[in-house]
């Protein structure tokens, strides 16, 4: 036979059985989609900051050492003197140069105070008008402020929020609160991703932001006709080189800095994404294998016919790998332009929730086709090798016999023994994760473990097909008379083809599974944590950087009046700690008022807690002391961040371990760190804890002091009080989140998976028509039939779910010893989400039989028996 006959054949046999390819093609589509609207979704997000961060940088930016790392923590921007913009109009090759003013620790509330910021992590910017924000913003409404009460907002918040010239808006920072009135709406010329933008005039924005006149927080240099941003860098360098240290960039230099600070974030954001993927595209191979192996089955005689007449093994396997490779063709090609749209779809989600993303900017890279081509064609060729292969080992003798190959009892030996021991070896590797003393060394093991069962439980589906399947049908099928026991036959007449559309959905489930454990365990170890651990009723948490020094006034206020006994300060302070043998570490010392001890109960390996409050003393963290060999009464040097070197008394060693609050945490008095560090430069309070004042019993007076000290920073939306049972909500709730778009992600697969069943199925019928014919003309009536083939498809849907979520409740509760190593010591399983997933497995089953079970119940008795 020759490559041109066996191509005919290939492209015969693929429109011949169209109708069977198409849920595999579905399979392909899915996942190439997938991939290929993460490249395009990413790439375009890029392309969006690229251009604003190339847009809003001048020439060359000239803006303090170490700003946009350091100094935000005290509320105010990092500055430089006026002086520099002098010395720096004086540099050869200089057009122009203007002083900005520019701070992202604000917000912004309207006269109902609702917050004008992101909802979505973008920042609230706030600075003055300049000539270089021309380069980005053209003013479209109204005119830029002049004065201390008037101010102008980008146009993308104004229509957000509603707001319009005359309105008024106030504006919470470190230095204090001031309010002014919107005269003017700036539009973006590029696109704006999100962040909410307020301007003010120049002195305005000294004073309000920076606390001082005279200070720029950066300097835009304008470069003359004909010199290079790299030569007009180099000129401005040389003038300020006498005039003290700054950072200096040219505009492509502020944007790649720029760029590179949410990159970090677009990372987590890909990879994620493209690991779902991988998911979808796992599930989709056994989709794959087992089309084919079902449509070699059914052709067993024609491929028999075919050795008969001439053909080799080559030629046969070639010939499925063509199919294959057609259905690759077209499954990806179509991936690849649903792709993109998926990509704009997740452009308009996102832009719904506030991140405003432009589809003129949409970015389709040359690649990103390509890769969704190559992955989409390889894995669906991959995928199909085995059943070629199987093919071409039909003799010509199988064109006397009747179709379907005859099982290999010692091919099912070997997989079985195969399987055996990798699910013993990934078994085993998950009990040495539960002995490990780290959860760095643990978490190889763990991913060792689930790799491992994972493929050993695909590879032992069959074995297991036919014991789990039993199990199921005894429970379940027994109510349904000769229908179930039929039902249960044909599951178990293929337990290979079962093993694998079962496998496919234990995929998801098990993942499902796990991260249910993982994150009911962290809900429930924290909460105990917080149970042990936390002394304080209230616990105060700024949404954004700090906790103002006017909300935190506020805060104390309650306690003068009375309704708490005491509010804690806690300031995380940078320094420098030098060990008394030499080794120098670069730490966060929790500066905090005395009252923090009975705050956050800590256990202590050596000293009290107390004594850490005392005069120039502090405590460190029983890991650290054991790396350094430090010991209570060893003196440290500490060289404060902006502030003076201290020696500190170590009067104390907390324990960390079996912790999870302040786990490793360093801690000092505030009043301590307030005397080595400028008032100036002190951080804003990271938090703040409050106790109610009268005995812990006294509901009435707590309820008092809650209403009071919600009410006094009632002004101010980002700082958030709660009291135990809302902090452990909000616990309950960030994880709650982060599973649901974890949930979502994996519905993918889980798609995929019910594809496979209803592929399955479909096959299925097909290959006993015959059969079914002969059931309908002794006597099987059609809604017996479709009850039959739902039966079947719900056994199979329940045999894939419980081997996925007992496989992942035994990774789930593997992670949870390694999360004990971490202080996170609760296990708990989840049982009503397993159970409701249990269930939703069997509707999962009947969905997938509707279309097979209406097609087998609309065959004619007579053509379906007279069928070959």
């Amino acid at each position: 036979m020759s490559a041109n006959t066996v191509l005919k054949t290939s492209l015969r046999n693929f429109f011949a059985h169209k109708g069977r390819m198409a849920l595999s093609a579905v399979a392909v589509l899915l996942s190439v989609a997938f991939v290929t609207g993460t490249l395009v979704f990413t790439d375009t997000m890029d392309k969006t900051f690229d251009k604003l961060f190339t847009a809003t940088a001048s020439d060359v930016t000239v803006s303090p050492k170490g700003s946009g790392s350091e100094g935000s923590d005290t509320g105010r921007p990092e500055s430089l003197p006026a002086s520099a913009l002098t010395t720096v109009k004086q540099a050869d090759g200089v057009k122009s140069a203007e002083g900005a003013v520019s701070s992202m620790n604000v917000t912004v509330v309207d006269a109902k105070n609702k917050n004008m910021g992101s909802e979505n992590g973008a920042p609230t910017i706030a600075g003055n008008w300049t000539a270089n924000d021309l380069r980005s913003m053209e003013i479209t409404a109204g005119h830029a402020p002049r004065g201390p009460t008037q101010t102008m907002v980008d146009a993308d918040t104004a229509k957000k929020h509603h707001l319009k010239l005359g309105d008024e808006l106030r504006t919470i920072a470190a230095t204090g609160d001031f309010k002014a009135k919107v005269v003017g709406i700036a539009s973006f010329k590029v696109t704006n991703p999100g962040a909410a933008v307020v301007y003010f005039d120049t002195a305005t924005a000294q004073r309000e932001l920076i606390g001082k006149t005279g200070r720029f927080t950066q300097i835009n240099v304008a470069a003359a006709s004909g010199v290079s941003d790299t030569q007009l860098k180099r000129n401005v360098a040389g003038e300020l080189s006498a005039s003290g240290t700054y950072k200096i960039q040219t505009q492509q230099e502020a944007a790649d800095a720029n760029a590179s600070d949410v990159g970090s974030f677009m990372d987590v954001i890909k990879y994620a994404l493209l690991g779902f993927a991988g998911i979808a595209f796992l599930v989709g191979i056994f989709l794959i294998i087992n089309t084919f192996s079902m449509l070699v089955a059914q052709r067993t005689r024609e491929i028999g016919l075919m050795r008969a007449i001439g053909s080799s093994r080559k030629q046969v396997n070639r010939s499925v790998l063509v199919e294959a490779l057609l259905l690759g063709v077209v499954g990806s090609v179509v991936g690849v332009a649903a792709g993109v749209g998926l990509a704009i779809g997740l452009m308009k989600v996102m832009s719904a929730v506030g991140m405003d993303l432009s589809t003129n900017d949409l970015t389709v890279k040359w690649t990103t086709p390509a890769i969704g081509l190559l992955l989409g064609i390889v894995v669906t060729v991959l995928a199909a090798y085995l059943p070629a292969r199987r093919a071409g080992k039909v003799s010509p003798m199988a064109a006397l016999r009747d179709a379907g190959t005859p099982a290999d009892v010692k091919a099912g030996a070997v997989r079985a023994v195969l399987g055996l021991l990798l699910t013993g070896g990934g078994g085993y590797a998950l009990y040495l994760a539960t002995q490990a003393d780290k959860a760095s060394e643990g978490s190889l093991f763990l991913g060792a473990g689930i790799v491992a069962s994972l493929i050993g439980f695909v590879v032992i589906g069959p074995l297991l097909a036919g014991i789990v399947v039993r199990v199921i049908s005894a429970v379940l099928l027994r109510f349904f008379g000769p229908v179930g026991r039929m039902a249960e036959r044909n599951a178990l007449r293929n337990p290979r083809r079962t093993g694998a559309t079962g496998a496919a959905l234990m995929i998801g489930l098990a993942l499902v599974a796990c991260l249910s454990v993982v994150g009911s365990s962290m809900v429930a170890s924290a909460t105990d944590q917080l149970d042990k651990s936390v002394g304080a009723d209230f616990i105060v948490e700024p949404s954004n950087g700090g906790i103002t020094p006017q909300a935190a006034a506020a805060l104390k206020k309650v306690q003068r009046d009375g309704l708490v006994s005491h509010v804690t300060e806690v300031k995380f302070v940078k320094a420098t700690l030098t060990t008394p043998s030499g080794v120098k570490e670069k730490e966060e010392l929790s500066a905090a008022s005395p009252s923090y001890a009975e705050d956050l109960r800590r256990d202590m390996s050596a000293g009290q807690l107390s004594a850490a409050y005392g005069k120039d003393a502090m405590s460190v963290g029983s890991e650290f002391a054991d790396k350094n060999h430090v010991a209570v009464g060893d003196t440290m040097t500490v060289a404060f961040d902006h502030g003076r070197t201290a020696k500190l008394k170590v009067a104390a060693i907390t324990n960390d371990e079996d912790t999870v609050f302040d786990k490793g945490a360093m801690y000092t008095n505030v009043a301590t760190a307030a005397q080595y560090v400028p008032a100036d430069r002190l951080p804003l309070n990271g938090m703040m804890f409050a106790k109610a004042a009268g005995s812990d019993d006294d509901s009435a007076k707590a309820a008092a002091a809650y209403k009071a000290l919600k009410k006094s920073v009632a002004s101010d939306p980002t700082v958030k009080v709660k009291d135990q049972t809302d902090y452990k909500q909000t616990l309950k709730d960030q994880i709650g989140q982060l599973l649901n778009m974890i949930y979502g992600l994996l519905a993918l697969a889980i798609i995929v998976a019910v594809l496979g069943v209803v592929n399955t199925l479909a096959l299925s019928v097909v290959e006993r028509t015959r059969e079914i014919g002969l059931m309908r003309a002794i006597g099987l009536s059609r809604r017996q039939l479709r009850r039959m083939i739902r039966l079947e498809s719900v056994v199979i849907a329940l045999f894939g779910a419980l081997l996925g979520l007992g496989l992942g409740m035994g990774w789930g509760a593997t992670a949870q010893k390694l999360l004990a190593l971490e202080g996170l010591g609760v296990l708990e399983i989840p049982w009503p989400t397993i159970i409701s997933v249990f269930v939703a497995s069997a509707f999962v089953g009947l969905f997938a039989a509707l279309i097979p079970a209406f097609r087998a119940g609309r065959m004619n008795v007579l053509n379906a028996i007279a069928t070959e």
